[in-house]
C-alpha cells in the first residue's frame, strides 16, 4: 500500500480503467496544481495505459502485421490531435470564465441539455464497459491462479488439451481447442485423487462458476459509501504495465522472432499484412489512446500550463511506444510454425499455459489491482448518475444495491456468455470514442470559428472528414 505522504492531495488521485480512462475520485477544487512536466507527462501514460495493452497483439493479428504498425501510428495522431481540440476547447469561449470548467461542462455550455446528457451517456458507457472488461479479466485470472494453485499443492501435473509447443516456454493455442468438450480443457497425467481433481474442475469453471464467486467478494465493496481507500493502490497499475512489458520481453528472448511477410494472401502459419478486419483494430484503439473526457483535468494540475500541449504530445508519443512494443514484440515472437498467427488471443496471456510461472505472477498483479480499482469504478459510476437524477451519489442503500446488481450482473453475464475482451474494447471503444474524440472535439472547434467568423473551407472539410471516420469506427465494427 502507498503511505499517506507519498499519495496527491484527495483532488488529485485518479482511478485509471482498462479502457484506458482516468476518473477523479473527488472533483478538483482548486483549480491548478504544482506537477512537473515530467510528473504530468507520467501520469497522462499512466491514465491511457489500461489493461487495453493485452488486447493490442490480437488487434495487430486481426489487421495484419504491416497495417496494425500503420494503424497504430495513425490512430495515435489522429486521437491526439482530437485531444489537442479538447484542451483548447475552453480557451475558445469568449466572456466566461471556464478555469474551472471540464469538457463535459464545454459540451454543455454548445449543445445544451443535448451535451449535458449525451456526455453523461457515453461516460456511463465507459465506466461500464470498463467495469465489464474487469469482470471478466478478473474471472479469467481467478480462474488460472486457483488452478495454478490447486494442482501445485496437491503435485498434480496437468497438462492443457489444446495444441501448443513443447519445451519450458510453451505457448498454448485456446481457440484450437473447441472440438474438445471439457470446459476447463485439461486432463491429468500424474499423481493425484481424480475424483477430487474431477470435482475440482466441475466447481472451478471459467466461464460457469468463477465469475458468480467474484460477487461475494466485489458486490459489498461496491455499497461502500466512499471506497477512497482503494485509491492508494493505483500505482499497482503502474506495476503491472511494467511488468508486462519485462515478461513480453523475456518470452520474446526465448522464443525468437517468427515472421513471414505474404501481403495479401494467408497461408497455414501466417496472416496477411493487410487484412479487412483491421477496424477491430481501430475500435480497440480508440479506447487504447482515449484520455479525452478527463485531459483537462490532468493538465490543471500542471505547474507550467504554457507547456500542457508539449507534455500531452510527448505522453501519447510513450503510450504510442509502449503499445507498439507489446503488440509487436508478442506479433513477431509469437512461435509460427508450429502454431498459426491465428492462435493470438484475445488476452495474449491466454496464450500461455497456467502453469507458467511468469504468466501466474502476471494474473496475481492483475487480480489484486482490478479488485482494488473495480469498487472505485462503481463509486464514479455511483456518483455520474444517481447524482444527476436525484441530487445525491448516496439516495439509500436500496438505490445503491439496485444500481450495482445491475452493473454486475452485466459484469457476470459477459464473463458467462461472452467472455471476449477484445471484442468488448472494441464497442465501447467505438461507441464512447465516437462522441468524445471525434465529434464533440470537431464540432466544437467548428462552432467556435463560426461565430468568430473565422471558419474557412479546408478546415470545415478537415473536421467533417474526422466526424465521418468516427462513424465509419462505430459502424464497422458490428459489421466484421
Amino acid at each position: 500500500i502507498a503511505p499517506d505522504h507519498v499519495l496527491p492531495a484527495p483532488d488529485e488521485i485518479y482511478v485509471y480503467s482498462p479502457l484506458g480512462t482516468a476518473f477523479k475520485v473527488d472533483s478538483c477544487a482548486d483549480g491548478y496544481g504544482k506537477n512537473s512536466s515530467l510528473v504530468t507527462i507520467f501520469m497522462i501514460w499512466n491514465t491511457m495505459m489500461g489493461t487495453s495493452i493485452l488486447s493490442i497483439p490480437w488487434g495487430i493479428k486481426q489487421a495484419g502485421f504491416t497495417s496494425g504498425i500503420i494503424l497504430i501510428l495513425l490512430m495515435g495522431i489522429l486521437t491526439l490531435y482530437c485531444c489537442y481540440r479538447v484542451v483548447k476547447s475552453r480557451q475558445m469561449i469568449p466572456l466566461t470564465d471556464t478555469s474551472n470548467w471540464e469538457f463535459p461542462d464545454v459540451c454543455k455550455y454548445y449543445f445544451g441539455s443535448f451535451g449535458q446528457w449525451s456526455s453523461l451517456l457515453f461516460s456511463m458507457v465507459s465506466l461500464v464497459g470498463a467495469m465489464v472488461v474487469y469482470w471478466v479479466l478478473m474471472s479469467n485470472f481467478l480462474f488460472n491462479t486457483g488452478k495454478f494453485i490447486y494442482n501445485f499443492v496437491h503435485d498434480i501435473n496437468v497438462t492443457d488439451i489444446v495444441p501448443g509447443t513443447n519445451g519450458s516456454n510453451k505457448v498454448i493455442c485456446p481457440s484450437d481447442a473447441g472440438d474438445h468438450p471439457p470446459q476447463n480443457r485439461s486432463v491429468m497425467f500424474s499423481s493425484g485423487n481424480r475424483t477430487g481433481f474431477e470435482l475440482f474442475e466441475e466447481w472451478w469453471d471459467k466461464s460457469r462458476t468463477v465469475p458468480f464467486y467474484l460477487i461475494a467478494v466485489l458486490l459489498p465493496l461496491l455499497n461502500l459509501k466512499s471506497p477512497s481507500f482503494f485509491a492508494k493502490f493505483n500505482v499497482l497499475g503502474t506495476v503491472s504495465v511494467v511488468y508486462l512489458v519485462f515478461l513480453v520481453t523475456v518470452k520474446a528472448a526465448h522464443l525468437g522472432i517468427h515472421l513471414e511477410f505474404n501481403w495479401f494472401t494467408e497461408n497455414e502459419f501466417f496472416v496477411p499484412e493487410f487484412r479487412i478486419l483491421f477496424p477491430q483494430l481501430t475500435g480497440v484503439l480508440t479506447l487504447a489512446f482515449f484520455i479525452h473526457n478527463c485531459v483537462i483535468t490532468l493538465l490543471q494540475n500542471n505547474k507550467n500550463q504554457e507547456n500542457n500541449v508539449r507534455d500531452l504530445s510527448i505522453a501519447y508519443f510513450l503510450v504510442g511506444l509502449t503499445y507498439l512494443y507489446v503488440g509487436v514484440i508478442i506479433f513477431a515472437s509469437f512461435p509460427s510454425p508450429p502454431l498459426s498467427k491465428e492462435c493470438i488471443e484475445q488476452n495474449f496471456l491466454d496464450n500461455f499455459p497456467s502453469d507458467d510461472i511468469m504468466s501466474f505472477v502476471a494474473r496475481i498483479f492483475l487480480l489484486f489491482q482490478m479488485m482494488t480499482v473495480y469498487p472505485l469504478l462503481g463509486y464514479l459510476a455511483r456518483v455520474q448518475l444517481l447524482r444527476q437524477f436525484f441530487g445525491n451519489a448516496y439516495p439509500s442503500l436500496f438505490h445503491v444495491l439496485i444500481l450495482n446488481l445491475a452493473i454486475v450482473g452485466a459484469g457476470v453475464a459477459m464473463a458467462r456468455f461472452y467472455p471476449n475482451i477484445g471484442g468488448i474494447i472494441r464497442y465501447s471503444g467505438a461507441t464512447c470514442g465516437l462522441a468524445f474524440v471525434f465529434v464533440y472535439p470537431s464540432l466544437i472547434y467548428m462552432i467556435s470559428l463560426h461565430r468568430a467568423g473565422q471558419l474557412t473551407w479546408p478546415a470545415l472539410i478537415t473536421h467533417i472528414f474526422i466526424i465521418l471516420l468516427g462513424l465509419a469506427n462505430l459502424i464497422a465494427q458490428f459489421l466484421l
